[in-house]
């Protein structure tokens, strides 16, 4: 039994994160702000430590990480449109948090810590599937900061020898994503108006590609690099390798749920990429991941959890 803090394990994939070193039997603790996280997400997960405060404070991530063995830093604003029109306090949460917790885990002592990183450092690059040796071109100040925290990780396992690594998410999906929250992901949009009978929303022509990455593929990649004797110092892609456009999803999530719903759009948002899609190779060979729920299964999954909550 090893000893782990997921910061932002309140939210939506810290909560599956802590689910599972819970069911694993490990000892786990969470350190979250409740800004956008829930306490609710965890009520059915026994025996673990919470702590709520602000890791932009060094004084929380001080307290946060006594005693651990493993660190899953989770806690962000994960919003790229939050970011372009509120750049400070998003940097807050995306940088300085993550500065102080790396600095905070060093100092104690922590074997290694795995940071969630984003698919979105690799901006509009032309090519696809993106690699990890791709250079990165950040688009919105979120994607700017989850670069320049994945870079404090590499330079702190450079420079001091404390052994970290970046798995870059991309477009994570499941239960627990709120579909009330502003920082919400499209598929949990997108069942919930289909759910309640209404139009969904697409910004932009809908033709924009994504690779959508059910949440339980996640947590393997994560749990997978915190023991990966190859991982310390890399940035690793996790996802499905496969894409899907947005009208193509809104299809997909139409013949599943029984309903004909045409997207209204709107005009594309500022710092949106147009498309994405992974190179899992890395992951493969690195972690020994491989993703075990498809985009169908994930998506039935979640509009299943959607209705369930409306029951």
């Amino acid at each position: 039994m090893s000893f782990y803090l997921v910061t932002g394990g309140a939210g939506f994939i810290g909560s599956h994160l802590t689910e599972e070193l819970a069911r694993r039997g490990h000892r786990v603790r969470v350190v979250d702000s409740l800004i956008t996280g829930k306490r609710r997400n965890l009520d059915h997960v026994a025996g673990v430590e919470f702590l709520e405060g602000d890791l932009a404070d060094p004084a929380i991530a001080e307290r946060a990480v006594g005693g651990v063995e493993y660190v899953l830093h989770q806690a962000a604003i994960p919003s790229v449109p939050r970011s372009v029109n509120d750049p400070v306090t998003s940097h807050r949460a995306n940088v300085d948090a993550s500065l102080n917790i790396l600095v905070a885990a060093r100092d104690v002592g922590v074997r290694r810590l795995v940071y969630a990183g984003s698919s979105s450092v690799y901006g509009d690059t032309p090519t696809l599937p993106k690699r990890e040796d791709m250079p990165p071109n950040p688009l919105s100040p979120y994607a700017l900061q989850k670069l320049v925290a994945e870079q404090y990780c590499q330079m702190f396992t450079r420079l001091y020898g404390f052994e970290t690594v970046t798995i870059r998410y991309f477009n994570v999906f499941g239960p627990r994503q709120d579909p009330g929250s502003p920082y919400s992901g499209v598929i949990s949009l997108f069942a919930t108006a289909l759910i309640e009978g209404r139009q969904p929303v697409i910004y932009g022509d809908g033709e924009q590609t994504r690779d959508f990455t059910y949440v339980s593929n996640v947590v393997d990649g994560v749990l997978l690099a915190c023991e990966a004797p190859k991982a310390a110092g890399e940035a690793v892609n996790v996802a499905t390798g496969g894409r899907i456009s947005l009208n193509g999803l809104l299809d997909t999530m139409n013949g599943i749920v029984g309903t004909n719903l045409k997207a209204v759009h709107q005009p594309a948002r500022a710092g949106d990429v147009r498309d994405s899609q992974a190179d899992i190779t890395k992951a493969r060979t690195v972690l020994g991941y491989s993703p075990r729920v498809g985009l169908e299964e994930g998506l039935r999954n979640t509009l299943d959890w959607c209705r369930a909550g409306r029951a």
